[in-house]
């Protein structure tokens, strides 16, 4: 060969060595920086196996606790403290009436319509019986308000919830009322659904309202999510609605029943907050969730790339008076509720984004509390459509846990028991240098029940902290359960203070979670929060802090919603 060929194969000969470089090193790196979407479940699948083997977990001990629920003043015992709900506008007088007030009239800016005239009126030195009065609004959630009142927990002297269903489920508790004003200012609730998607649905169905909505959830063709009915008006608007809507004249009969079921089945979650909603839309997980009007049009991002669907009963805002209230602070509530109608009022009202949307009507029969309530048991015993619920809860009991943490943790564990459906699968794992399935997945019947209680009474903190491993072998678990009941929702708990010093990392484990598609709820104990909620966020589960008063009833409120 001449010195041109040789020069030419030498060339050749560098090309191709540079190719393999490359082109091989695409290949090694390929899943380096991947979106975690592009994980199929397969691969996830045989991922974790191989994981929960490296961790190679331990086979917990076997106890038994006798199981016993006190239904008697369970309510009232699991309600926080009512100065957990913050006083938004304080009383200026000694005669004063309290009310409980739903956020988005009582909290800042938009959503601080009823604070603006509780200080206005505070200042116009309102004189009764010759002596000045005031108010004092403190910002409670209807339905947790509800509750306050009805178990005797907290008695306020009046009751301004979203809307008037509530009072009427207050009625229903025995709590007598009257209305100081029937309606205070009018909003509407709504399902707001993405610009392409609302686009889509018109083409196919030719317009847009319940059923329209039902249907195409039903059919997986739109993805939305609403609020827990337990606590959030506008979600038991929506539960009330959705059950007429397959039955209008009886909204409790089996039919009703057996279409809400097949609408869930395709339902993602029920979310705790409209935050947690907002955020899984933001990341393309839902193509519509509900919301009032009064903060969608607030809201220049919302209007602009989501369209509003108005549903279900005006929410009227009422307030109310506690018939147990004396007669000076009725009379306050009286006249406060004439201020709070006056024409100046209801200006500031529109303002804010209430009193719109004037000429739309509810195509909903009235209902009573009696009706709600009995809507609320139904969610509850059929929110998981026809299928059932597989759930397994990852607790920390390392070193770090220790005394007041841990005591917490098995505390709120117990109580919350109650909350589970008992045809849903629940297993149990605890964690600290290394990881231990306490109770293997079974159906939650009174002896799975009593293995739970009793391994979790057993608890003691020690150790390091292996939350990954942990959270790897509770994956596994569900995976496996998965096989035998495949059309079951699978959802992981960890409860935690949010430290891992031991074994795998959030990154290595990321992929293979949102592979897997289990939303994984966090509950933290004197816990580095940030840390859990970046393991909620992977497929949009909520990051709760176990640290306020009010575990027990975010916790009750998180298994009704969930389990």
């Amino acid at each position: 060969m001449g010195s041109e060929g040789k020069k030419n194969g030498l060339i050749i000969g560098i090309f191709a060595i540079v190719a393999v470089l490359v082109f091989g090193g695409i290949y090694i790196t390929r899943n380096i920086g991947k979106s975690q979407k592009a994980i199929s479940s397969e691969d996830a699948k045989k991922t974790i196996i191989k994981m929960t083997k490296k961790v190679d977990p331990k086979k917990g001990k076997t106890y038994k606790s006798s199981i016993e629920y006190e239904e008697e003043d369970s309510v009232a015992n699991e309600l926080p403290d009512i100065n957990t709900c913050e006083v938004t506008v304080p009383a200026t007088t000694d005669l004063y009436a309290e009310i409980f007030c739903s956020p988005e009239k009582a909290g800042t800016g938009t959503d601080g319509w009823l604070c603006d005239m509780a200080n206005e009126f505070n200042s116009q030195g309102v004189e009764i019986n010759g002596q000045k009065v005031s108010v004092q609004i403190r910002n409670v959630s209807s339905g947790q308000a509800k509750d306050y009142i009805a178990s005797g927990k907290a008695v306020a002297d009046g009751f301004s919830p979203s809307a008037s269903m509530w009072v009427s489920i207050l009625n229903a508790e025995g709590v007598e009322t009257e209305y100081a004003a029937d309606c205070l200012v009018s909003n509407v609730a709504g399902i707001v659904i993405k610009n392409n998607k609302y686009k889509k649905l018109v083409d196919e169905y030719g317009t847009i309202d319940m059923k329209t909505i039902t249907e195409a959830t039903e059919e997986g063709k739109m993805s939305m999510g609403y609020t827990n009915p337990f606590t959030s008006t506008s979600g038991l608007n929506f539960l009330a609605c959705t059950l007429q809507r397959y039955d209008y004249e009886n909204p409790l009969s089996d039919t009703a029943m057996e279409g809400f079921k097949k609408f869930q089945n395709n339902v993602p979650f029920v979310a705790l907050t409209t935050i947690q909603m907002r955020k899984a839309a933001n990341k393309g997980t839902l193509d519509g969730f509900i919301m009032e009007y009064q903060s969608y049009i607030k809201d220049p991002a919302l209007e602009k790339n989501y369209k509003f669907v108005p549903y279900g009963y005006i929410h009227n805002n009422p307030l109310a008076i506690i018939s147990s209230t004396s007669e000076d602070k009725k009379e306050i509530l009286k006249q406060f509720g004439q201020f709070c109608t006056s024409e100046k009022a209801q200006k500031r009202a529109k303002d804010a984004g209430f009193n719109s949307m004037k000429d739309y009507k509810c195509e909903y029969n009235e209902l009573d509390g009696e009706a709600l309530k009995s809507m609320q048991d139904l969610y509850k015993n059929n929110k998981d459509g026809e299928n059932a619920i597989v759930a397994v809860f990852v607790a920390d009991t390392s070193g770090s846990m220790g005394g007041e943490p841990l005591a917490s943790l098995k505390n709120s564990l117990i109580n919350s028991m109650k909350y589970i459906n008992s045809s849903n699968y629940i297993g149990l794992v605890s964690y600290s240098t290394d990881v231990t399935v306490e109770v293997p997945i079974a159906e939650f019947d009174l002896n799975q029940q009593s293995l739970f209680k009793g391994s979790v009474e057993h608890f003691t903190e020690g150790g390091g902290t292996a939350t990954f491993d942990a959270i790897v072998v509770g994956l596994d678990m569900i995976r496996e359960q998965l096989e035998t009941t495949p059309d079951a929702k699978p959802l992981l708990f960890v409860l935690s203070d949010g430290d891992s010093n031991i074994g795998y990392d959030l990154r290595e484990i990321k992929s293979v979670v949102q592979g897997l598609s289990v939303p994984i709820y966090t509950i933290g104990y004197n816990a580095n929060l940030d840390a859990l909620q970046q393991i909620s966020d992977i497929n949009e589960a909520a990051s709760i802090n176990a640290d306020t008063e009010d575990i027990i009833y975010q916790l009750k409120t998180l298994f009704n919603a969930s389990l």
